[in-house]
């Protein structure tokens, strides 16, 4: 029977999901920057028989401008690739009828345009960065706290992510304020959602123990993808922190310095 530890599942796999900011590239001002190896790596896994596709929570942006700033800065990566939160909660707001109140970035508004917003009956909650002043916070209470039945979309439940520049507070610090001051609990769109992870193994035509996860975020990247059936494994880039590989409820099935080094596993184990 083949081995099913991280490096040697690698014989058996038929694709990898990336994440991307932490993994790839660290944002920050203007484009950020590429991780040092990373745009090689991605190249060398589009080069291999893997299918490749990149799952993030990235919300400050529409899809097509944040590939457009990841082809700035130098990865071979299109739009059909890319699983962002924005177009999957769309999709849900059109199945259920919803209108929502958005609490998001400027940057992702262009994805709702074509969205009945007028007397919202939901609220979503994004990535908003400066826009999370106490008004909006308020706002998005009093839209929720006004519904007879208060439906909160969180688009990722982030804690923390990594700029260039240190630490910034995600949308899941922001998503727990409304769920306490108005007694609910949001639905997640996007990772850890097995709903999220599902969808773009939908699009692989693959199953869950043939595709391999690889991101920075310990609960939501690796043991997101642990739950789906998947197996994570963790860079030492982007958010990592090493107490990350002493958590008391994930383990990652393997921990690597960088995308490049997993990806030299993988292909070595592969034969490449």
């Amino acid at each position: 029977m083949a081995d099913s530890g991280w490096p040697s599942c690698a014989k058996s796999l038929k694709g990898v999901i990336l994440d991307l900011c932490g993994v790839l590239y660290d944002s920050g001002e203007g484009d950020g920057v590429a991780i040092p190896g990373s745009i090689e790596a991605v190249k060398k896994l589009k080069e291999s028989d893997l299918q490749l596709r990149f799952c993030t929570n990235e919300t400050q942006a529409t899809r097509e401008k944040f590939v457009a700033k990841l082809r700035r800065l130098g990865f071979d990566i299109s739009v059909s690739e890319v699983f962002p939160p924005a177009p999957a909660a769309i999709a849900v707001l059109k199945e259920r009828g919803l209108r929502p109140h958005l609490l998001v970035h400027d940057g992702l508004l262009p994805e709702f345009d074509g969205v009945d917003k007028t007397n919202p009956n939901c609220v979503i909650v994004g990535d908003a960065a400066e826009k999370f002043s106490y008004q909006n916070l308020n706002e998005a209470f009093r839209v929720l706290i006004g519904l007879e039945k208060p439906v909160l979309f969180s688009l990722g439940q982030g804690r923390y992510y990594k700029e260039t520049d240190g630490l910034k507070l995600d949308v899941g610090v922001y998503m727990k304020a409304l769920e306490y001051a108005c007694d609910l609990k949001a639905e997640v769109i996007g990772k850890p959602s097995p709903t999220f992870f599902q969808s773009v193994l939908n699009d692989m035509g693959l199953k869950p123990h043939e595709v391999l996860m690889i991101g920075d975020d310990l609960l939501n990247d690796v043991g997101g993808a642990q739950h789906c059936g998947m197996k994570g494994v963790q860079v030492r880039t982007g958010k990592y922190r090493p107490i990350d590989e002493r958590h008391p409820t994930v383990t990652a099935d393997g921990t690597v310095d960088n995308l490049a080094q997993a990806v030299d596993m993988i292909l070595s184990q592969r034969g490449h």
